[in-house]
């Protein structure tokens, strides 16, 4: 997925950034501090996180260990102007992926968050499923038995949070934060126009699954005996 988050408390970096990174077809989410930043990723499954140190909330290596000790295994650069050895040494000994220090090139920033977005994310498995269907995300493909139909960019990520859940239901904030990110304009029906083709989609490979509506909570994967 070729979306990532942008910690920068530095409004101008930060726009500076986002228009590199955007220019070269990665979208950014950018947000300014730590209790910013863990919201978004507990919303979106971001390709890649880059991350400044010293920010209003503290320092970005907290919200990295936090990351870490929670499992969460999204890709992350630090982008900091602590350039000395040891804050580069801490910097990959928190976990981070790669250490970017200030002032940089624009060019070399996006080949580095582009060899990030190469990686394969480890949070779940290559081809995830759910009962009798199955998602193969590299190839944008939703699979049930010999039957297969293409899902757009939206749907996908719609359909992995889904799949991730396991059953459990998702609000509707965070369904359509991961299909367009934090950043985006979405219109008021955008994701009632996305379910209802990825609905289609599954009843077109005849697969038992049915996204379902619980009402006032959000949305939820189904066998089709248990929907209701």
């Amino acid at each position: 997925m070729n979306r990532i988050l942008l910690v920068e408390d530095h409004e101008r970096l930060a726009q500076l950034v986002s228009s590199g990174l955007s220019a070269a077809g990665i979208a950014v989410d950018a947000v300014q501090r730590i209790d910013a930043a863990w919201s978004a990723l507990q919303q979106v499954s971001y390709g890649a996180l880059v991350l400044d140190r010293g920010l209003p909330d503290g320092d970005g290596l907290t919200l990295l260990n936090r990351l870490r000790a929670s499992k969460l295994s999204v890709p992350c650069l630090v982008l900091s102007a602590r350039d000395a050895l040891n804050d580069r040494i801490e910097g990959l000994d928190a976990g981070a992926d790669d250490y970017l220090p200030k002032p940089f090139a624009m060019g070399e920033l996006v080949a580095r968050v582009r060899a990030l977005l190469r990686r394969p994310p480890e949070s779940l498995p290559t081809e995830p499923g759910h009962g009798d269907m199955q998602l193969r995300p590299a190839e944008g493909m939703l699979h049930c038995g010999d039957e297969c139909v293409s899902l757009a960019a939206s749907e996908m990520q719609i359909m992995l949070l889904l799949v991730r859940k396991g059953g459990d239901t998702v609000p509707r904030s965070k369904l359509e934060a991961a299909a367009w990110g934090l950043s985006d304009a979405v219109t008021p029906n955008a994701l009632a126009v996305a379910l209802h083709r990825i609905r289609r989609k599954l009843g077109a490979i005849g697969s038992r699954q049915k996204i379902i509506n619980v009402r006032g909570l959000g949305y939820a994967l189904r066998e089709d005996d248990l929907a209701e």
